[in-house]
């Protein structure tokens, strides 16, 4: 399968979605894994609105030969000529209840092994036992994130809202005029497809309407190696040639 156009989508736009990159029978596998998960220590949170799991191939490692599949190895392998790897992976879980919204905003952090001072790595966090940094731009403009939708997910169910094009304006404050909200484009997304986003595209979601939950697994790559002596928190890269999928 050709990805091109998507990959044409991604770089103009800031995001792209594709249906069907996941059979019915590969999410209930997905989702059997994920109940059967602990669900406990630092990496698991659990509110009234949400669950979410960080470091999700650590905490679920079974998880990776379910998700790598063919055609999600094949869409990774379509949208760059470089060798990306995974940088993050989290499962965030909306439930039929859940109130919860997100207002505009770009993902501008990453996640590292260590805090150290750097130039050009700003805004540092700590939570839930792990740091958190703002890199040098071509870091964030160069990361792809994938979201697999394990349910079907519209405006009612917290579908993302995105500003097409705002990836391309670089790091934006808010409360500025870059950006106008008469443009927002609703990504709906069927259960076993994938929306692709560039982090520093402006997205949005709503609170749950109408009682349908929405799980998605969020997934971030990249191509850069980070200044030394700081390394990727959740860094993996390798693919068995026998059924070119990633695994630890």
């Amino acid at each position: 399968m050709n990805y091109e156009n998507n990959k044409i989508e991604l770089e103009e736009n800031g995001y792209s979605v594709l249906a069907d990159l996941y059979s019915e029978n590969e999410i209930r596998q997905i989702s059997t894994c994920l109940e059967n998960s602990g669900q406990s220590g630092n990496s698991f949170l659990k509110t009234k609105d949400l669950f979410a799991i960080r470091q999700l191939m650590k905490n679920v490692p079974e998880l990776a030969d379910l998700l790598f599949n063919r055609k999600l190895t094949e869409l990774i392998s379509d949208l760059s000529e470089s060798d990306y790897f995974l940088t993050k992976a989290i499962y965030f879980d909306k439930p039929s209840e859940s109130n919860w919204f997100v207002a505009y905003h770009q993902d501008l952090s990453i996640s590292v092994d260590k805090k150290v001072d750097l130039e050009n790595y700003v805004n540092w966090t700590f939570k839930k036992g792990q740091n958190g940094v703002q890199p040098p731009i071509k870091i964030l403009q160069d990361t792809i994130t994938i979201r697999i939708h394990l349910d079907d997910t519209d405006k009612n169910n917290g579908a993302l809202k995105v500003i097409p094009k705002s990836h391309l304006k670089g790091i934006i404050r808010t409360d500025s005029k870059d950006w106008n909200i008469k443009n927002e484009y609703i990504c709906e997304v069927k259960k076993g497809g994938v929306m692709l986003m560039k982090p520093l595209t402006l997205h949005a979601s709503n609170r749950t309407t109408n009682g349908k939950k929405r799980r998605v697994i969020h997934l971030e790559l990249n191509k850069h190696k980070l200044t030394d002596p700081l390394n990727w928190l959740e860094y993996r890269n390798e693919k068995p040639a026998d059924n070119n999928v990633y695994k630890t």
